[in-house]
């Protein structure tokens, strides 16, 4: 029976631009209920003698086209009747009106220049206003019963997933006009669930609004097959958020929630903006958002140099800075391929097309002296922000003399260019590594550290220190993502290990303030929030992916790696800033010169290549750090 009727379907419809009714027929069946309307009304009031003489047919010619004229200009037939909504009935509205306005006030006239062609060529005035009703109700009622018709034989009639709607009020409300306009949904609403108990009980276009203990409950999701729950409450806090997904993952049910309001097409979401729950909503904690005054007055009109730039952290630095209206931006880096990629993606940025004079992209090592000097002699930097670093532990065990040359000398070249060129501000980005570090990495970067900390001058050096970013390249989450796509297993090193995490716009938004407020010689240590367990992360990952199959299996802590990381060292201390979430680290201060003997010495063992010699030097400048690794850890005795 249905093939038949999806077959008339299409004769009617004509296969016309995607199943869409030709404008033309729109417009000849509101021709249609226009001219059975007029005879409805005429009947309402000639019932008794209907066709008598009291009515002249020949003045029926007149209403039709009236109105006809008023379809036109207001062009009642250029909507799609399967999306038919409020903006096609105050066409409606607005056409029928003016139709009835302009008979009623030409009769009005014409009456008082000739009351008998006004009534000759006029309908009583109540077979006017009845015939405007009637035409509205039923142009109205014509459109809708179309769009469910249309609906209901074309939209898509593939295997359809239970889901619930959390979320009962304005998001909720848009979201089900969204799924049931969208013939491609593959969304079958069963159920809202709210947490105001005023909704309990309630009914939504005959779907019932349950509470969280009736519809989050075992026995409900299994009655119902519920396999998916989307989360439409924009305006939800972090913490309600986080318990509801983690409720909806521990049934085992696909979790997706709806934009901000802000992000809304015309006060309407999209099918495709339902979005997957990501494990950043997952963190535990509140995003960090501060003011950009600091920074305006910091970066705008002002030459920055970014180094560092193809990297996680630098490009979303350079993406950021972009906005405060830099006079140059200079990003530097030494990988040709992701520079390539990240001049590609800042030049065809809409927000950044009118400010390609003020962007430049330079490759080169920063341990490069030469070309380091001719990139401060051609652009004068303001300000530098120092992010290109070697960051993956394991790699940088095996790689001593690199992870030197680069995090220490690197940094030593930049620092001293800083001076050289009379740079207001040097913002060096660190990491938590740096605190007690247990591998080679974290004491490179705790060197350089101490190195910029000494250099003070009129140049301020500035150093920010925060733990994981989520999406970071060679991060912990890619890798399972990675994992998780080759259908596992999800490796872990250690089923304790715990670490900070932030998001990368969150991580760069607060290395511009910190380098904002600095004075020099500061090191500044960010609200993190809590630890997370790797383990828990994993776990999480697989349950967002809808893969309870994955195994998650331990792999030992890798040379240098730590159980936990740490923002502060034993002996530090911190003060708070004006910025709740910005903490300013106490640690030891060095005098340059003790500095400049200690770091000579260490060139002199990186010129051997010997790791042993090059990591016994670093264990001199810091003694706090006790190597995890089983070939250094013997320097420690």
């Amino acid at each position: 029976m249905r093939k038949p009727i999806i077959r008339f379907c299409d004769f009617i419809f004509g296969k016309h631009k995607n199943n869409t009714l030709p404008r033309y027929w729109i417009l000849a069946v509101d021709m249609l209920i226009v001219i059975i309307a007029y005879t409805i009304a005429l009947f309402m009031l000639y019932f008794k003698d209907f066709g008598a003489s009291s009515f002249d047919w020949s003045r029926i010619w007149l209403v039709p086209v009236i109105y006809l004229i008023t379809f036109l200009i207001s062009r009642t037939y250029d909507g799609m009747l399967r999306y038919a909504g409020f903006n096609d009935i105050r066409k409606i509205f607005y056409a029928c009106t003016s139709a009835l306005s302009f008979l009623i006030i030409s009769k009005l006239i014409i009456h008082q220049i000739s009351p008998a062609i006004a009534k000759d060529l006029y309908p009583r005035y109540v077979t006017i206003i009845y015939h405007y009703l009637i035409v509205m109700v039923m142009m109205i009622i014509t459109r809708f019963t179309i769009r469910r018709l249309y609906n209901e034989i074309y939209k898509n009639n593939g295997e359809k997933m239970n889901t619930i709607i959390y979320g009962a009020g304005d998001g909720g409300t848009v979201l089900m006009r969204t799924l049931n306009q969208d013939n491609r949904s593959r969304f079958r609403i069963k159920a809202f669930v709210d947490d105001d108990q005023k909704r309990v009980g309630s009914q939504i276009n005959t779907i019932k609004v349950y509470s969280p203990k009736t519809a989050m409950a075992p026995e409900f999701i299994k009655k119902n097959g519920i396999e998916v729950m989307i989360l439409a409450i924009p305006s939800l806090s972090e913490k309600r958020q986080k318990e509801i997904i983690e409720q909806g993952m521990a049934l085992n049910l696909i979790v997706k929630s709806i934009p901000s309001f802000d992000k809304w097409v015309d006060g309407k979401i999209e099918t495709n903006q339902i979005q997957d729950i990501k494990i950043e909503d997952l963190l535990g904690r509140k995003p960090i958002i501060l003011g950009k005054s600091n920074v305006i007055r910091e970066i705008n009109e002002k030459v920055v140099l970014v180094t560092g730039a193809a990297g996680s952290i630098g490009s979303e630095i350079c993406r950021q800075i972009m906005h405060y209206n830099p006079s140059k931006l200079i990003m530097l880096d030494q990988a040709e391929s992701p520079m390539y990629d990240f001049q590609f993606e800042m030049n065809n940025t809409p927000d950044f097309k009118e400010k390609h004079d003020k962007m430049s992209f330079v490759i080169t090592n920063v341990k490069d002296p030469i070309r380091m000097r001719e990139v401060f002699e051609m652009y004068h930097p303001q300000v530098v922000f120092h992010a290109a670093a070697y960051k993956h532990v394991p790699f940088m065990e095996e790689n001593a003399y690199e992870a030197v040359f680069v995090n220490v000398f690197g940094t030593k070249l930049v620092a001293d260019l800083a001076i050289e060129y009379a740079v207001e501000k040097f913002v060096m980005i660190s990491t938590d590594k740096a605190v007690n570090p247990t591998n080679v990495m974290g004491a490179t970067k705790r060197i350089a550290e101490i190195y910029t900390q000494s250099r003070q001058c009129k140049t301020k050096f500035i150093t920010t220190r925060f733990g994981n970013v989520l999406g970071s390249n060679g991060s912990v989450v890619p890798l399972f993502r990675k994992q998780i796509e080759k259908g596992g297993p999800i490796t872990v090193t250690d089923r304790r290990i715990t670490r900070f995490f932030m998001t990368i716009p969150e991580a760069c938004s607060l290395v511009l303030e910190a380098g904002s407020i600095g004075d020099g010689g500061d090191i500044f240590v960010f609200d993190m929030g809590e630890k997370v367990k790797i383990w828990d992360l994993a776990e999480k990952m697989r349950k967002l992916a809808h893969r309870p199959d994955i195994e998650i299996i331990e792999t030992g802590l890798r040379p240098g790696e730590k159980l936990y990381e740490e923002v502060l060292a034993n002996e530090e201390n911190t003060i708070k800033t004006d910025n709740e979430k910005i903490m300013h680290a106490v640690v030891r201060k060095y005098e340059s010169t003790e500095v400049d003997e200690m770091i000579e010495k260490l060139h002199e063992e990186l010129e051997t290549c010997d790791p042993m010699k090059i990591v016994a030097q670093m264990k001199v400048i810091v003694p706090e750090f006790k190597s995890n690794n089983s070939i250094f850890s013997q320097l420690d005795k």
